[in-house]
């Protein structure tokens, strides 16, 4: 039997209602989803608040955490820049 691809929309939702309160067994026996599958996403979707106003999944999270890690790189890397590019006085 193939693996089904199950989209984006269908995953939150299969969180949503184990977030909700139905058991991780129950779902995957009214979904047909294997229960590996819902403990992978359920790490990827469940939703953490950051503050009043703002709630990221685990996925968001790590979208930013890379985001960021690029971005110290590429800063590093222009400090190194200036550093070679700007003229030292004797007094340097």
């Amino acid at each position: 039997m193939p693996n089904p691809k199950y989209d984006e929309e269908f995953k939150k939702n299969i969180v949503s209602l184990i977030e909700g309160g139905k058991s991780k067994s129950q779902v995957s026996k009214d979904y047909n989803v294997s229960l590996s599958a819902i403990n992978k996403w359920v790490k990827l979707y469940s939703v953490v608040k950051v503050d009043e106003n703002t709630v990221l999944t685990v996925k968001q999270i790590k979208e930013l955490q890379k985001r960021n890690a690029q971005l110290e790189e590429e800063n590093l890397i222009f400090k190194k820049e200036i550093a070679i590019l700007t003229p030292h006085s004797e007094k340097d």
